[in-house]
């Protein structure tokens, strides 16, 4: 039986108590600079249905079972952080929608917005599956999802996915909408392959009611190819932007590290994510866990603290993973120290599919 098999029933730990919960929000969570932690992205697989050329090599090594939390242990981390005063969780991968049994899990999360622990529970996928999970999604309480999307070109999306089907994505995106649950796409900028392509992109998003976000190629784990030779910085992209539409800055609606755009002619809102050319480290407010239990502080570092250990030790006490995620965010660097140097190696060892988008 694989991770991806049927699960048994997924247990629903308490995991804090009245008194202990009452007591860590008002203590609050914070790093060492006082940056306060409120988002949380937590990994629910590294394995994924498409091979992005960006992303990882065509022929990716995936995890062994054993290092992959259990759906259990994924729901007690979750639930720990909230307890902590973290107000917006995003399940991601690889893909998190072929992790079997990952409905269920996102199900059992939904309790937490039913307390008012949650402001907001919502995941990252490529689509492939979103038109199956649309239903189910809503009716956990997801509200907003993220779908990367490269490219409105079939060709184009297929080459870059090696293999992906762009038609049943939007099906996925259109069941999504239908079922009241707000879509964001999201596409990485390629100097090669979808740069001359973006403000058209821009249209295509906004025809099908989406916001789009345009995101830096950033230097993490080794692909087959050279990286450098991708990467365009966004300044330059929305310079090309601006030579089609009519672009005015607006408030950052999500919390996120997006500095949104309205463009005039559609109404719709265009976010950049550039942490290479403009990095946002200094208001940052969000970690991520990886499928294996590991807390990193920051995207563009190594640092790490192992949850998985905690959480399997004390099965029936989360207060040692209370006391790591402590831990592990009182370290938290001040910003990361991404470089893309021309055939050189990448700036983290790991990559996205394994960190958590």
């Amino acid at each position: 039986m694989s991770p991806y098999d049927a699960p048994a029933p997924l247990a629903r730990p308490a995991a804090f108590p009245a008194e202990a919960s009452a007591r860590v929000l008002s203590e609050g969570l914070a790093d060492g600079l006082g940056r306060a932690v409120r988002y949380l992205r937590l990994s629910v697989t590294d394995r994924c249905d498409l091979r992005c050329l960006y992303c990882m090599p065509e022929r990716m090594v995936f995890l062994p079972r054993a290092e992959v939390l259990t759906l259990e242990e994924l729901d007690r981390v979750a639930t720990a952080f909230i307890g902590l005063g973290v107000r917006k969780l995003r399940l991601t991968g690889g893909e998190p929608l072929v992790r079997k049994g990952v409905l269920d899990l996102i199900a059992g999360l939904g309790r937490h917005l039913r307390s008012g622990a949650l402001d907001e529970l919502t995941l990252t996928t490529n689509g492939t599956h979103l038109e199956a999970a649309a239903s189910a999604l809503f009716d956990a309480g997801v509200r907003r999802v993220n779908v990367s999307l490269d490219s409105a070109d079939l060709e184009t999306y297929r080459r870059l996915t090696r293999g992906g089907d762009l038609a049943g994505v939007l099906q996925g995106v259109r069941a999504a909408q239908a079922c009241g649950i707000a879509v964001k796409l999201n596409a990485v900028a390629l100097a090669r392959d979808n740069r001359a392509e973006l403000p058209s992109l821009v249209r295509f998003a906004h025809d099908l009611g989406c916001d789009l976000t345009l995101i830096e190629a950033m230097p993490m784990g080794e692909i087959d190819a050279d990286r450098a030779s991708q990467y365009v910085s966004l300044a330059d992209v929305k310079r090309d932007l601006s030579a089609v539409w009519t672009l005015t800055p607006i408030l950052n609606a999500t919390g996120g590290p997006a500095r949104w755009l309205r463009v005039e002619e559609t109404g719709g809102r265009l976010g950049l994510i550039t942490p290479l050319s403009d990095h946002f480290c200094d208001d940052c407010n969000r970690v991520r866990v990886t499928c294996t239990g590991t807390l990193h502080t920051c995207l563009g570092q190594d640092d790490a603290t192992d949850l998985r250990a905690p959480l399997r030790d004390h099965p029936g006490d989360d207060a040692a993973v209370i006391a790591a995620i402590r831990s592990g965010l009182a370290s938290k660097p001040r910003g990361h120290d991404f470089t893309l140097d021309r055939g050189g190696a990448p700036a983290v060892a790991r990559h996205m599919s394994t960190t958590g988008g």
